[in-house]
């Protein structure tokens, strides 16, 4: 499942970050070698498209028929059908825009349709008409990756050596808002500029993003969630983690803002789903918007994870979770508000915790820290690359930028503590609105420029379903005393004389709770934020400076790293070449394919883990308590063998999730699962406990990923929801059973 984190830039860093070549003359690397791949190393890598026919004697070689080049054709079935949520993967299966993608990624959808009294989190929802079927919400979109191209040039054009990280920092963030405006003129489509190889190449991707989404089916979290939170991240798991969206589109079919005259957008391509299943050994390739990995930081940000960020974060988010507990205690309706926040928050803190565990496990630091001397020794033995020459200047620098980084980071997770309410982020977020809104669009910091104002007010409007007063103010209480606890050293400075003793004057003193009023403020200059009464907008106000400084800080060092990681990593790929190793960018949430083998795992010694699950285990895990009650009529279906055409013959039973070797993160969730011919066979939607360092290390033999066996799904809405409107608007290939 996905993990947001916000914040550390030096873990997670930006995906719109720039910088400048100085390529070293004895060691020049051209651009293309970036499209070249050395031979892959089991199944390790998350792959760009354009790649993919570099890979193909690799793709053969497990049993795949489709041509490679099919797959690095994004104008092309099978890639056409791939979309992104925002956060989430997804693909389309049918030709009116039906969508498939997993529980958890619909899951706000469902929240937000919800309440005490009509919950479909827990009894599930079923549109048997497109006139049913309800709004997925304000933020919800769907993105149609339709072109890439390779930018690097242009957005380094301009750069000087002279200038300071920040002016670097700022001068490419103006190259790439210049070749987004360029790409965003046709409204249809959102454009970016993400970093590659951590700023070695940049790409500019253009997306045709669609923003009226509808609800269409859901089971009921006892099938969606079965497990829940004890389960996440564990194997063996019996967990149905599928639901259904539908895009829709104004009569031009062209995007539109929602509204009951549009129409369900007709997808050029879509998937056929394939009920023949697959078995131990099958092939697999994978394709989604991984969102981040860091296979390629340094030991000192390894560390720093471990002993420091990480720790940290499992602290705080458990505090989170205790509060909102506590605070939503016998309040059902609050409850239902939080259920999505609770719901993220955990899926973060257990894969947090996994990582620490994952760490204390294997020492990933001590193995990089003998690539890191192997590659410096390398490194130093390059023609010209002498000591004393560019070499050691390129590799102090690095060592002191990154040590920068990191301190920087230890500020800015205090300063998220400090600030943990949604209405002073509200505040924040319209002050800074207004004070952009006075400079000229192409001046105006990212993310607050007019393409962004209408994100801006969906984040507004969302509150509407989950957010309550006594719930943020007790949240915020408990953050701003967790925030005076930490070391003085991570208190950003002047920020502990501005911040309030308690949080409860403010809420009596804000009417920013208020959906209307909140978005009032949209419109209003920053005058009227000066001239304010009401209590978080001043506190916003009073922030802002100290918050400027934080920014400006961070783009400080992000320009420095800018120059030199792109240096760096243009010697680490050479060096991996050297030794046959695979040559794949960290995820950075664009469009990659991942491929692997459908395989069991052994995660310690002495125990061996199949790669299938049956329903028979969810009876076996059955207890009638939450989260392992499944329904009635799910049970009743096991019980009488109604299993169809969706037994596999092996298993005897229905299977419920599987394995496979393929290399996915956080991102990866509802990622299609194809088959030899490129047919639907299941959902990407987990990692094993064992697999989650591999944000980080890449070890072939405990990585597996956690997948929806397609015919689990098909079965759940032939025998238990009566899904059977969609099952006739799929195409669905039985196999002669």
């Amino acid at each position: 499942m996905a993990m947001s984190p916000s914040g550390f830039h030096s873990l997670f860093p930006p995906s719109l970050i720039i910088t400048e070549f100085h390529l070293f003359k004895s060691l020049v690397l051209p651009i293309v070698l970036l499209a070249t791949v050395s031979s892959a190393s089991a199944d390790e890598g998350q792959w760009q498209p354009h790649q993919m026919p570099q890979l193909s004697a690799e793709l053969k070689g497990i049993g795949m028929t489709i041509p490679a080049e099919k797959l690095a054709n994004l104008s092309k079935h099978p890639m056409s059908a791939m979309v992104s949520l925002g956060g989430c993967s997804a693909s389309f299966v049918s030709a009116a825009g039906l969508i498939v993608t997993n529980h958890h990624c619909a899951y706000s959808a469902v929240q937000r349709n919800s309440s005490a009294e009509n919950n479909y989190i827990t009894e599930g929802f079923l549109a048997k008409t497109q006139s049913a079927e309800l709004p997925a919400g304000p933020s919800s979109r769907v993105y149609v990756t339709d072109s890439l191209e390779n930018v690097t040039a242009r957005v380094q054009q301009g750069l000087s050596a002279a200038m300071t990280g920040r002016a670097r920092h700022e001068h490419i963030e103006q190259r790439i808002k210049s070749l987004i405006a360029e790409c965003e003129q046709d409204a249809a489509y959102r454009c970016s500029v993400p970093a590659f190889h951590r700023g070695l190449e940049y790409y500019r991707i253009r997306q045709m993003m669609i923003r009226d989404v509808r609800l269409v089916y859901a089971p009921s979290d006892k099938i969606g969630n079965f497990g829940g939170d004890v389960d996440n991240f564990e194997w063996p798991r019996h967990t149905g983690d599928f639901s259904f969206l539908r895009a829709y589109v104004g009569k031009d079919g062209r995007p539109a803002d929602p509204s009951p005259d549009n129409v369900p957008y007709r997808s050029k391509d879509f998937l056929v789903v394939s009920a023949e299943g697959l078995k131990n050994g099958d092939p697999i390739v994978l394709a989604g918007y991984p969102g981040r990995t860091s296979r390629y930081k340094l030991p000192a940000e390894i560390r720093f994870a471990r002993d420091s960020n990480y720790p940290a974060r499992v602290s705080d988010m458990q505090a989170d979770l205790a509060v909102i507990a506590t605070a939503t205690a016998g309040n059902a309706s609050a409850g239902v508000s939080y259920a999505s926040v609770v719901k993220g928050i955990n899926n973060g803190l257990k894969k947090t915790e996994g990582l620490l565990a994952g760490f204390a496990r294997k020492d990933i630091a001590a193995i990089k820290d003998q690539q890191d001397a192997a590659f410096r020794s390398w490194f130093r033995q390059q023609p010209g690359q002498a000591s004393g020459n560019s070499s050691a200047t390129l590799l102090a620098d690095l060592d002191a930028v990154i040590a920068s980084d990191m301190a920087l980071s230890e500020e800015e997770f205090a300063w998220s503590v400090a600030t943990n309410s949604d209405l002073l982020k509200s505040a924040r977020s319209l002050y800074r609105l207004a004070l952009e809104r006075s400079k000229p669009d192409d001046e105006r910091e990212a993310g607050f420029q007019q393409r962004d104002v209408s994100f801006i007010k969906a984040r507004l409007n969302r509150l509407t379903q989950s957010f309550v007063g006594s719930v943020d103010q007790a949240r915020f209480d408990a953050s701003l005393q967790r925030y005076r606890q930490l070391a003085t050293s991570m208190h950003p400075s002047g920020l502990d004389a501005l911040l309030p003793q308690s949080a409860a004057t403010l809420y009596g003193q804000s009417q920013l709770g208020d959906t209307v009023k909140r978005l009032a403020w949209m419109e209003q200059d920053a005058a009227a934020f000066l001239g304010s009464d009401d209590a978080f907008i001043r506190l916003a106000v009073r922030l802002q400076d100290t918050a400027m400084s934080l920014e400006n800080r961070r783009k400080e060092i992000d320009g420095n790293l800018e120059r030199i990681i792109p240096n760096y990593m243009q010697a680490v790929i050479a060096w991996k070449k050297t030794q046959g190793k695979p040559v794949y960018p960290d995820a950075n949430s664009t469009l990659r394919i991942s491929y692997g083998t459908v395989a069991p795992y052994s995660p310690r010694d002495g125990i061996s883990k199949g790669p299938f699950t049956t329903v028979n285990g969810i009876v076996e895990k059955q207890t009638g308590t939450a989260p392992f009650n499944a329904p009635k009529n799910l049970l009743d279906a096991i019980e009488q063998k109604r299993y169809g055409a969706f037994a596999d013959a092996a298993l005897g039973s229905v299977p419920v999730n599987f394995l496979s070797s393929a290399d996915t993160t956080g991102g990866n969730s509802g990622s299609a699962i194809l088959n030899k011919r490129g047919e639907l066979v299941g959902l990407n939607f987990d990692s094993t406990y064992e697999s989650i360092t591999k944000d980080w290390y890449f070890d072939k033999d405990i990585t597996r990923a956690i997948h929806v066996d397609i015919r689990y799904m098909l079965w759940v809405m032939q025998e238990v929801d009566h899904a059977d409107n969609l099952l006739k608007e799929m195409t669905v290939k039985y196999w002669g059973k």
